[in-house]
């Protein structure tokens, strides 16, 4: 008998071991399987050095390019002298790299925007000294020359001179919080334009540049803070506390910007003669390498007529340089991934269809387009003018994948990464050498030191500590597939099947999708899944039994401007109707249970959720919608107008694609989750559309989460929510 029992103990145990483990929503929930990832590398000036932060966040250590290799440290916070610190944040170099900024106890605002209490470290001298003493500081930058650095306080910018004992001048005293901003920008510029500093230096040092920011007449939006917990906020133990900020809504006022020039010496300041649409913005300005060239980047309010004015700091005349117009709207690259070189500007545009990259006199003469062909260029990585070569990063092998690539002036191209999936790359100062950061579907991050013909030189990161922890997880079996929908459109999909995966069983479907304009979701990564680690939610639904896919429907990216900017002016009609048809097809496969299909998703993938499941077909059993907006009239004026024009213009768009007026239909089990203090999506979208559904008697779960923000995140939250969604899956499918 004890024989027995051995033998039937040893079964089990291997059994145990084929199977492979599980895992749990709290893995998921942090990140426990997260592929590790190199961070803040920053390349020095020398071209064969870069600079990181240690890992315990007490050094900035510099390494060789050539083999990767620590060769030394520039600064250390057991060393330094004068002033004692911990540890630290971040950290900024000057132009010659003698001084550099350390980044202390930062504290976040939205999204890109903090404040933190910075010192001035002299490599040379092993000093550390507070870059001021008067309050925390925003957005430091040093000046061309090294001897200066600007930075914002409460919406002000100030100005500290170095050779002069770091003496402090207030540049700007009109600032005021939900009034004026000197610098820096508002909440929908910070968020849509996607940047957190809005001044710059001359190239001579003796001037600066902003954008200034009057939101006085923007509406006002707020919502209450309550106690919570993680963090905790006491002061509202009782009686809750409210915050206020300026929110423009579709349709509503905007900021009123206009840029001027501070005289630094003479201490003039001047407001640039730019011929800006009264209701138009301002998503950059950048000095060029000559100190009388002001580049003010411009847009329309509609977004699709892009212009570059060159401004003369002193006459304050400005002359329009390029100008770039399409039918629809001007994407974000054209202005975000701009740059000045010492005689030409590269700057991105779809005008033939594709993102592709072209090259400008400073004048504004075209001189060529640099890229050509039915593909997308992702990311422009630098210019090589001694060796006239551009390199860049692009999807021509396929949607779903992206290598780095260099193109010489003849029109010669070079495929630089090796490796087929998803590639990102960060060139040395003189792009003699590039650290790759690849991965794939089934390879976790690998990041390796290449030098400039592609060949890899050193690892860096394998993460092959992730791979055997995988290898023994019960992970589901990743592939992606493509099929066309009843219009003939193909679209592309990933999915997951349960490790034991049976083909004569029917199973149950959960779909996840963002869905968002020019958003991806279906590519050849390992971050792919609804986290972006991997698929480790899906693992732990698919051991439940559960299929997980996603689908890239039409106004999703990588595939040209036509598949994109197709649901202009009408968001979330021909999403919501590609994820029904993806159900569809999915009911068509063998091994699928039609009946038993659900979606999901967060954002813009919880707003084309509740679009889905109320188009009328009936195609979803179940749903959750996380942060989701439920209405466009209800989101801000920059992204939602770019898309979709204003409400008076669009009445018709912005009907068809309010979830609010589609609630009546809406069918199958849902779950709205919501955060109280979304500052992004707001919590009005939640408590509007459950209205809606109240009154339309419609049964339905709801999840609130105080004190939380569109991430939804802090202390148990996000574990909290992981199961949320699972049990409602497993209890409705």
């Amino acid at each position: 008998m004890k024989k027995l029992v051995l033998l039937f103990c040893l079964i089990l145990s291997a059994a145990g071991l084929y199977a492979g483990q599980s895992v749990t929503l709290k893995d998921v929930a942090t990140g426990a399987y997260r592929a590790k990832q190199i961070y803040g590398i920053k390349p020095m000036l020398d071209g064969e050095h870069y600079t990181q932060i240690s890992a315990d966040g007490k050094r900035i250590v510099k390494y060789s390019f050539k083999n990767g290799k620590e060769v030394g440290t520039i600064f250390d916070v057991t060393t330094a002298r004068d002033y004692s610190l911990k540890t630290f944040d971040d950290y900024i170099m000057s132009p010659d790299e003698s001084m550099i900024l350390i980044q202390t106890k930062t504290k976040p605002i939205y999204r890109r925007s903090f404040t933190a209490e910075y010192y001035i470290y002299s490599v040379k001298n092993n000093r550390l000294k507070p870059l001021s003493e008067n309050g925390p500081q925003q957005v430091p930058l040093f000046s061309p020359d090294g001897y200066q650095i600007a930075f914002v306080r409460n919406n002000n910018i100030f100005l500290v001179k170095l050779l002069f004992g770091n003496s402090e001048s207030q540049v700007t005293k009109d600032g005021e919080y939900n009034h004026v901003l000197n610098g820096i920008p508002d909440w929908v510029y910070e968020e849509e334009f996607a940047f957190n500093r809005a001044f710059d230096f001359s190239a001579d040092s003796k001037m600066i540049a902003y954008i200034r920011f009057d939101e006085s007449q923007v509406k006002q939006y707020n919502f209450p803070w309550y106690k919570g917990m993680f963090p905790e906020m006491t002061e509202y133990s009782t009686y809750p506390g409210e915050y206020k900020y300026k929110y423009p809504k579709a349709g509503e006022t905007n900021s009123k910007v206009s840029v001027h020039t501070f005289d630094i010496k003479s201490r003039v300041t001047r407001k640039m003669d730019l011929p800006l649409d009264a209701d138009g913005y301002i998503p950059r300005i950048k000095f060029t390498s000559d100190p009388e060239k002001l580049a003010i980047m411009t847009l329309n309010r509609h977004q699709n007529r892009f212009d570059i004015y060159m401004a003369n700091p002193r006459s304050t005349m400005c002359k329009l340089t390029i100008r770039d117009e399409v039918n629809e709207y001007i994407k974000e690259m054209a202005y975000s991934d701009i740059k000045f070189f010492d005689n030409n500007i590269v700057m991105m545009s779809e005008r033939d269809g594709f993102n592709h990259l072209y090259l400008y006199t400073m004048g504004g003469n075209l001189v060529k387009q640099i890229t050509k062909g039915n593909f997308e260029v992702m990311e422009f990585l630098g210019w090589n003018q001694k060796t006239n070569t551009f390199y860049y990063r692009s999807n021509e092998e396929s949607p779903l994948k992206s290598a780095i690539y260099k193109i010489d002036g003849k029109g010669k191209k070079t495929k630089l990464s090796t490796r087929t999936g998803t590639n990102a790359a960060i060139f040395s100062a003189d792009h003699s050498y590039y650290i790759n950061n690849y991965s794939s579907i089934d390879t976790p991050t690998l990041i390796t030191i290449n030098d400039d013909k592609g060949k890899e030189l050193k690892t860096l990161l394998d993460n092959e500590k992730l791979k055997k922890e995988v290898s023994q997880l019960n992970m589901p079996k990743k592939e992606f597939f493509s099929f066309r929908t009843a219009e003939g459109v193909e679209l592309n999909g990933w999915m997951m099947k349960p490790a034991n995966f049976n083909p004569d069983k029917k199973y149950p479907v959960i779909l996840h999708q963002y869905s968002g304009p020019g958003s991806q979701q279906v590519i050849d990564k390992w971050g792919i899944g609804s986290f972006g680690d991997g698929g480790m939610f899906e693992a732990y639904m698919c051991e439940k039994g559960y299929i997980m896919a996603c689908v890239d429907g039409r106004g999703t990216g990588g595939r040209g401007a036509q598949f994109e900017k197709c649901t202009y002016l009408s968001i979330g009609v021909k999403e919501s109707h590609d994820q029904c048809e993806t159900a569809r097809y999915l009911g068509t496969l063998p091994y699928v249970d039609g009946q038993r299909i659900g979606i999901w998703g967060w954002s813009f993938g919880g707003y084309n959720t509740l679009m889905s499941m109320s188009d009328g077909s009936k195609a979803f059993k179940a749903g959750v919608a996380i942060a989701a907006p439920s209405d466009w009239r209800f989101y801000d004026t920059v992204y939602t107008e770019r898309f979709m024009r204003t409400p008076k213009e669009n009445k018709e768009g912005y009907d068809a694609g309010s979830a609010i007026l589609r609630a009546p239909q809406m069918h199958g089990e849902l779950l709205l989750i919501h955060g109280m203090a979304d500052d992004n999506v707001h919590y009005q979208n939640c408590a509007e559309y459950s209205e809606a559904l109240v009154q339309a008697n419609i049964q339905f779960d709801m999840q609130v989460y105080t004190n939380r923000n569109h991430s939804i995140f802090g202390g148990n939250t996000r574990n909290h929510l992981m199961n949320r969604v699972a049990n409602f899956f497993i209890q409705n499918l």
